[in-house]
């Protein structure tokens, strides 16, 4: 498999992963009061957010000069920050009184799950001959 789409694999499994998940546990959620419909949004979002940073890390990888590695870096994470919170002010400004805190905070928790799993492929690629 090809090295640079191979490392997205974990982005995909979670992705897919989650998904599922969501959608199986659906009836669950309305019982319990959270709503599975914010939860496979932000889902759908942090894929593509992390896509769009990965494809810019990748690609600041490739350059000789270390600072612009860096730079999009702290870019990405400033880019899925930004998009987050565009998100959630959205989603509050949208829903107004049937907002939903607890898919909130479990969309919170989601985050961390995907910039966990984009911090490991970087430090993989960074890691490997040919980064």
């Amino acid at each position: 498999m090809n090295q640079r789409f191979g490392a997205l694999f974990p982005l995909v499994i979670i992705f897919i992963l989650f998904s599922v998940i969501f959608i199986l546990a659906a009836i669950l959620m309305t019982t319990t009061g959270v709503d599975f419909r914010v939860l496979i949004a932000a889902n759908c979002l942090f894929f593509l957010v992390s896509l769009v940073a990965y494809k810019i890390q990748r690609k600041a990888m490739d350059n000789s000069n270390p600072n612009v590695f860096i730079r999009s870096v702290m870019g990405g994470m400033m880019l899925k920050m930004l998009v987050c919170v565009a998100a959630v002010m959205a989603y509050v400004l949208l829903s107004k009184k049937q907002f939903n805190k607890p898919a909130v905070y479990l969309s919170m928790v989601l985050y961390l799950v995907y910039l966990s799993a984009e911090v490991a492929i970087m430090m993989k690629l960074n890691k490997s001959k040919n980064a």
